[in-house]
């Protein structure tokens, strides 16, 4: 009960902080928006406090579901029966379904105008879709049904989340999106902290059973995900009932006025960091010939070598992808030019420059992450606890413990997303950005060299900083780059660049460690910190923001 009601004080004190932080914030925008002229009177309102928090409410009941899938999957499928070496690629269908969903949702999106809007359609339905993805996730009878409801569950949630970001691209003017970004993680880190303990709380203050039979899943786990349902489904609705949008005429005319503004709010002229024109069908059919040449000749060496079948994932990616780009020059030469998958390539391949400099930073955060998500439970139990059995008492403690660790995580990314709003423009995100992706580097890293699983918590805390700023930052950044009529299609795309190294740590990981490190996953961890420090010296290479 004292750890509980330690968490429930730092919990208080943080939304204490962060409220007074973010109103003084919303006052200080509005001030000058009130001294900026009349230029100004034509680009997007400052919006209040409450109206920001309404907006944003929606993505903690994301979070909670998000959280639940990270923080138990792993358990459920040992619990199940899944070897070490096969967790990292059952967990490919997270990245996979992100992979396809995310750019269609977001194309889709920003083409939709209707009675409840233009991204709330898509936050309603996909919470009625991940709300019966989590009640039926925990009753999974077998392995393979628990993968299989794993692909429904993340492409449910992917319905609901990926439009959010756009929602605040949509809203907010220049000067308060760092301020909205912030907001929303803010929201992620309590729903996510509340969520990762649920199956803590369930045995610990209302003594619901965390262990169970060989190959059912403990009540403690159940219980959670039903109650994360439930909340989900609450949240989501508040946003989708409290929120209004813009019409596409208004945000015709608030485009019209940002893009003749010499500088923006932010500091970067948008003018020159997005990329122009057309690709031709001739690149895209030599570009689709390149891409096949080498997915051919990765998929023989894989079969010559008879290396892992796993491996086949990646080369069969880089072969679809190469058919993806003949079959778009075929399209562009018959005139098709309109069509969904046209547009998409069409924009991945021309997308701004400051993109392609968070793409490096974005691809080894998120395999770091991944990493995480696959290994803290295996890593926790096995090394800390010193158990590998899913049906002993001290394996689920070790499970549970590890729930209570993510919790930390995300208090603390509560915190850093306070400092962030507060320091973003004066100290720069991209050196922010650095500092917390060091952070997180060294406390993952710091599992191996950390023997008392208590004092993992303030390894955990470290990797909340960088969760925060990996939340924020990146989409800060990369909304002041793109304009409002592709502001879906382009944080679906930015998703590309999420779920492509998870797919490649989820081919990979499992081989190293078990081929490397004999199973043993807090080699996973150390992985995972490694990464995350390449991150940071890699937003080195961002171009700085225009004063």
């Amino acid at each position: 009960m004292s750890f509980f009601a330690m968490m429930q004080f730092l919990f208080a004190f943080f939304a204490k902080i962060a409220i007074r932080r973010v109103g003084k914030e919303i006052a200080r925008h509005l001030c000058c928006a009130t001294n900026r002229g009349s230029s100004m009177q034509q680009q997007k309102p400052a919006l209040s406090f409450w109206q920001i928090w309404n907006m944003c409410f929606g993505f903690m009941g994301i979070q909670f579901g998000f959280e639940l899938q990270v923080s138990n999957v792993s358990r459920i499928f040992q619990t199940l029966g899944a070897d070490i070496d096969e967790i990292a690629i059952l967990w490919v269908a997270a990245p996979l379904t992100g992979l396809i969903v995310q750019p269609i949702i977001g194309y889709m999106s920003d083409k939709t105008w209707t009675r409840m809007g233009r991204r709330r359609p898509y936050f309603f339905y996909g919470a009625i879709l991940s709300t019966l993805a989590l009640i039926a996730m925990p009753n999974s009878p077998t392995l393979w049904i628990a993968a299989g409801m794993l692909w429904v569950m993340d492409a449910s949630f992917n319905v609901a989340m990926e439009p959010f970001r756009a929602f605040v691209g949509d809203m907010l003017p220049e000067r308060q999106r760092s301020l909205g970004y912030a907001m929303q993680t803010f929201f992620i880190g309590i729903g996510a902290s509340v969520a990762a303990s649920l199956p803590w709380v369930m045995t610990n203050i209302f003594d619901v059973p965390n262990t169970a039979a060989a190959g059912v899943i403990p009540a403690s786990v159940t219980y959670a995900f039903y109650t994360g349902g439930a909340i989900l489904l609450v949240c989501v609705f508040w946003t989708v009932f409290t929120t209004k949008e813009y019409s596409p005429e208004e945000l015709d005319a608030f485009n019209r006025a940002r893009e003749d503004a010499a500088k923006q709010g932010d500091g970067l002229d948008i003018t020159s960091t997005r990329d122009e024109g057309t690709v031709e069908p001739a690149q895209h059919r030599k570009g689709g010939l390149v891409w096949l040449a080498v997915g051919a000749a990765a998929s023989l060496a894989i079969f010559l070598t008879d290396a892992s079948y796993r491996l086949h994932i990646l080369s069969g990616g880089v072969l679809v992808f190469g058919l993806l780009r003949l079959l778009v020059a075929r399209m562009k030469e018959g005139g098709n030019t309109d069509a969904a998958v046209v547009e998409i390539t069409d924009d991945l391949m021309l997308m701004p420059k400051i993109m392609k400099q968070l793409a490096v930073v974005q691809f080894f955060s998120w395999f770091a992450m991944f990493a995480m998500w696959s290994f803290t439970i295996p890593a926790v139990t096995a090394f800390h606890f010193g158990s590998s059995d899913p049906t002993s008492v001290t394996y689920n403690n070790g499970a549970d413990w590890a729930g209570v660790l993510n919790m930390v995580r995300n208090l603390v990314t509560i915190g850093a997303a306070i400092f962030i709003a507060g320091f973003a423009n004066k100290i720069g995100r991209r050196k922010i950005h650095m500092l917390n992706l060091m952070l997180g580097g060294v406390g993952l890293a710091s599992f191996y060299v950390v023997s008392d699983p208590y004092l993992l918590v303030i390894s955990m805390g470290l990797v909340g900083f960088a969760w925060a700023s990996i939340l924020s930052v990146p989409y800060s950044l990369l909304s002041s780059a793109v304009a409002h009529h592709k502001m879906g299609i382009y944080m679906g795309v930015f998703n590309f660049f999420i779920v492509i190294p998870q797919i490649v740590a989820s081919t990979t990981l499992g081989l190293i460690v078990s081929d490397l490190f004999d199973g043993q996953a807090i080699y996973g961890l150390v992985f995972a910190g490694g990464s995350m420090i390449v991150a940071a010296l890699a937003t080195l290479r961002i171009d700085k923001p225009k004063a």
